[in-house]
């Protein structure tokens, strides 16, 4: 069932650039923040964490996409289920999702989180990675947002949500392990990873594989996610949460790091998904390693962080509309295939996006 209307919660970075990015593909877009908003398409102002206001809101909308902080996306989803949308977000938050999923199965319409960089577009990947075996052995997924000339010691700008961050290092990470499900701590298993010459250092961090443990439980042997990082950061991030003890409080462990290291315009992503298998009875390794820059959007230039994210979960809403995926219940992003994503409008950008960093 084809759809046009949508509504855009959150209207920072990521969630304007994304209503941008639906203008642009046909939709006729509501942006709606709890502050008032100029843009180029049609806005509204409400407290989005009124259930009441917020379903008064959507009446009339065919979809929705929230792009707001983690903890707000159970009540958004719970609206957007009661008026029978489809509701995509981009969380990383484990319990979340899972209570989507309890929603999806009463759903009059798609229920497609996690479908930002990671999780999202990394899972895309490293799907379309594992289907090229006959078996699989091992997938690896490891991605950075960084500043591209870092500063200190930490080499970091808080480019994307610090709620996100905090949550990401300090929440429990699953993994699969020679076949068994397990669960580890967040900033362990460091390891050296090398994209176009530079050195970056990998750890493990919550959320980023969405469900694919669930899907790769009992197929594979090995399965982890890993966020990237310059090096000695994680050494001073486990000083900072641990040592510290500012994990005992989140919000201002997130308001010093944000301070301290505000975001910036020239960032990179550095995308490296691995998988390793059989195929003829031959062991062998498939890669897909990119670095995104900033690009150029509707005559701005747009960080990395914010156009990776924002084209990722529109080129998922594009294919939903055009009938490529499911309209009903709950949308894994490892289900999404590879091609037919990247040729949307909107998924394109990882296309032309890509370039060496010395090009």
């Amino acid at each position: 069932m084809s759809f046009n209307k949508i509504a855009v919660l959150g209207l920072g970075k990521v969630g304007h650039l994304a209503a941008e990015l639906l203008v642009e593909s046909g939709f006729t877009v509501t942006g709606i923040d709890a502050r008032d908003t100029q843009a180029p398409f049609a806005t509204k102002t409400v407290d989005l964490s009124d259930a009441a206001a917020l379903k008064a809101a959507l009446e009339g909308q065919e979809a929705v996409l929230s792009c707001l902080p983690y903890h707000l996306n159970i009540g958004v989803s719970t609206v957007a289920h009661g008026l029978g949308l489809h509701y995509f977000d981009l969380t990383e938050d484990v319990p979340t999702t899972k209570h989507i999923r309890d929603l999806a199965k009463t759903s009059k319409g798609l229920m497609a989180p996690q479908c930002g960089l990671a999780p999202g577009f990394v899972g895309i990947v490293a799907a379309d990675l594992a289907n090229q075996f006959d078996t699989v052995r091992s997938i690896k997924l490891r991605v950075g947002a960084l500043p591209q000339n870092p500063t200190g010691l930490l080499g970091y700008a808080f480019n994307w949500s610090p709620e996100g961050v905090v949550n990401e290092y300090l929440n429990d990470c699953e993994v699969i392990e020679e076949g068994v499900l397990k669960t580890v701590s967040a900033m362990e298993w460091t390891e050296a990873v090398y994209i176009d010459g530079m050195q970056l250092e990998a750890f493990t961090t919550s959320g980023g594989l969405g469900t694919m443990c669930e899907t790769y439980l009992g197929r594979i042997e090995n399965l982890d996610y890993k966020t990237m990082r310059y090096p000695g950061h994680v050494q001073l991030m486990n000083f900072f949460f641990h040592e510290l003890l500012m994990r005992e409080n989140r919000a201002e462990a997130g308001r010093i790091l944000t301070n301290a290291k505000p975001p910036v315009d020239e960032d990179v992503v550095y995308v490296h998904v691995a998988a390793e298998g059989k195929t003829g009875g031959q062991l062998r390794r498939k890669e897909f390693v990119r670095s995104y820059y900033p690009i150029e959007i509707g005559g701005k230039s747009r960080t990395a962080i914010a156009w990776t994210t924002s084209a990722s979960v529109v080129a998922v809403i594009e294919m939903v509309r055009a009938g490529a995926l499911p309209q009903q219940g709950f949308l894994k992003q490892e289900d999404i295939p590879l091609t037919p994503y990247l040729a949307t409008r909107t998924g394109n950008y990882y296309q032309i996006g890509h370039r060496a960093r010395h090009a």
